[in-house]
């Protein structure tokens, strides 16, 4: 896509101190928009938007997405034209040790976020970005299309479930009129790349393990997920958040993942980042698989291909490529900030 139609554009991202966020964040930034952040303090340490220093880039506000007040008085001051909802407690693991905060979070968030674009006119595009794991897992083999059935099955998959049922009804009952935003879900795969140090994540887990000169230690080896970079999701939500605010008819719910040639299982996965890292890096399964997670996970992305025009543009290969050039260039003492712009750049061709 052309990051161009971001020039001038003044764009409000919630979670924008996260690992996608960030990046996020580095691409508009890169595109000449006017960014607002709304967000947390970054949710680790070390994180991705501390080493890259995105604070003196943009308008960043420290502000939780349950306090309704506050964020709709940033958004009202921001007057923005796109509002890409990233904020949510995204891990499955946490979700099971505290159901309640990840229900408040990723449901009462969803429903501050929408009344605050409801009552911020210059709003035109909203994206709520949720998870693949919104469906009903069935255990198939083959990928979800948009009309499955929501039903996530753990707490955090399960608000996310919610928070899609929260912006179908918004969207209707508050947002149906011509001069109304547009406003979308996005669900996408397992996001993978440089510079996320989340628990309980794999690629994180595999850097910790390596640097430390450890072995890798797997739960679920077997598991397939639809794993993609970080840039290729991000790439879908601004080119929706793009075509809906050109074109209201486009809005609604849109996947965003790999082809069935990068859909790979957690042990491959893990084989070839071992094989990108070298020095003798190794795995092994870790008895305990820890609470219920899906085993077979897949995305139907026919949707956004046909009405969108988008395709996943780094294979599995290149995107573990990527990330192990990413860490081994800071590692050596290379900026942060120029390693990610430089792999933006790579991949929009600018």
């Amino acid at each position: 896509m052309d990051i161009s139609f971001y020039k001038g554009k003044k764009v409000f991202i919630t979670g924008h101190t996260g690992f996608k966020g960030t990046w996020l964040c580095r691409i508009l930034m890169q595109a000449g928009a006017e960014v607002t952040g709304y967000a947390l303090v970054p949710p680790t340490n070390p994180s991705l938007f501390a080493l890259t220093k995105t604070v003196n880039d943009i308008h960043s506000i420290t502000g939780d997405i349950r306090n309704r007040e506050l964020l709709i008085k940033s958004m009202k001051e921001a007057a923005p034209d796109i509002v890409l909802h990233l904020a949510a407690q995204p891990l499955v693991r946490l979700s099971y040790k505290d159901p309640v905060s990840t229900y408040e979070t990723n449901v009462m968030g969803t429903v501050n976020i929408l009344d605050a674009v409801r009552m911020t006119p210059s709003v035109r595009s909203f994206i709520n970005i949720t998870t693949d794991k919104v469906y009903k897992n069935k255990e198939w083999l083959w990928g979800y299309r948009e009309d499955e059935e929501l039903c996530g099955y753990d707490p955090y998959s399960n608000s996310k479930s919610c928070s899609e049922l929260v912006t179908y009804s918004y969207q209707h009952s508050f947002f149906s009129e011509d001069d109304s935003p547009a406003i979308s879900t996005a669900r996408s795969g397992n996001v993978i790349g440089g510079g996320d140090y989340a628990a309980d994540r794999i690629i994180p887990d595999c850097i910790r393990a390596v640097t430390s000169g450890k072995e890798i230690m797997i739960r679920n080896p077997h598991s397939t997920r639809p794993y993609q970079h970080v840039l290729e999701c991000l790439s879908g939500y601004l080119l929706l958040a793009q075509k809906q605010y050109e074109d209201k008819k486009l809005a609604g719910s849109y996947n965003f993942g790999p082809d069935d040639t990068s859909c790979v299982t957690t042990g491959e996965l893990v084989e070839l980042f071992c094989s990108s890292w070298g020095n003798g890096a190794s795995w092994r399964i870790l008895g305990d698989g820890g609470p219920h997670e899906a085993n077979f996970l897949k995305l139907d992305c026919s949707k956004s291909k046909a009405v969108l025009g988008w395709n996943p543009h780094w294979d599995i290969e290149l995107a573990i490529s990527s990330i192990t050039d990413w860490q081994k260039r800071l590692i050596n003492g290379d900026n942060a900030a120029k390693i990610t712009d430089k792999q933006i750049q790579e991949y929009f061709g600018v």
